[in-house]
């Protein structure tokens, strides 16, 4: 009879996830948290879920503390983390999303932003002015940006993506939105980025 050589198995080893894709799933995860349809919010989800698997990896929002934590997947057995069968957890990436390191450049962004706000309304009056604050609400809250750093993408995913469905613009807004942008440019004294069509 021979001898049982069999080794106990052990959980297969994976690279970490590389920090630009925990960058991206947070991202997607604050998205996920901040706007209110259903359909996106479960896309943002998705989107975050695809993206981290590529890599071994499955992700949770702890609502507790607000966290991020991004698991590998060999560690999930029908749904739950079993960290009693896990000898060495450093693997898992925990992710704040609540009070974080970048508040106080936040409150330097959005201070930027508002003066760019108030600018455009002086200017221009309140339709176009509403169309700023949503466009520094989307740069300020989703990319920590100020508004004259925004690429052709940020405002096609504003157009398309947040502009409607969070900002709730009345039809006269609507119906500007391109031109206030452009004088929310004008107002950092910087060039609108050109949108494809």
């Amino acid at each position: 009879m021979a001898n049982d050589t069999t080794e106990p198995e052990t959980e297969p080893e994976t690279d970490p996830i590389p920090e630009a894709v925990q960058t991206a799933a947070e991202r997607l995860t604050r998205l996920a948290q901040t706007v209110v349809d259903e359909t996106e919010t479960a896309s943002y989800r998705e989107r975050r879920d695809s993206l981290v698997a590529e890599y071994g990896y499955t992700g949770r929002f702890r609502e507790d503390d607000e966290t991020l934590v991004l698991y590998p997947e060999s560690w999930v057995d029908n749904g739950t983390v079993r960290f009693d069968k896990i000898d060495d957890t450093s693997r898992a990436v925990e992710i704040p999303l609540s009070a974080t390191a970048d508040e106080a450049e936040f409150e330097a962004i959005e201070t930027h932003n508002a003066e760019l706000v108030a600018a455009v309304e002086d200017a221009h009056g309140p339709v176009h002015a509403a169309n700023v604050r949503a466009f520094a609400d989307f740069m300020g809250n989703h990319y920590l940006m100020r508004i004259e750093e925004a690429s052709a993408r940020h405002l096609t995913e504003f157009y398309e993506e947040y502009y409607l469905r969070n900002a709730w613009p009345s039809k006269k807004q609507q119906a500007v939105v391109e031109t206030s942008l452009e004088y929310a440019f004008d107002a950092a004294d910087s060039e609108c980025p050109t949108v494809p069509e």
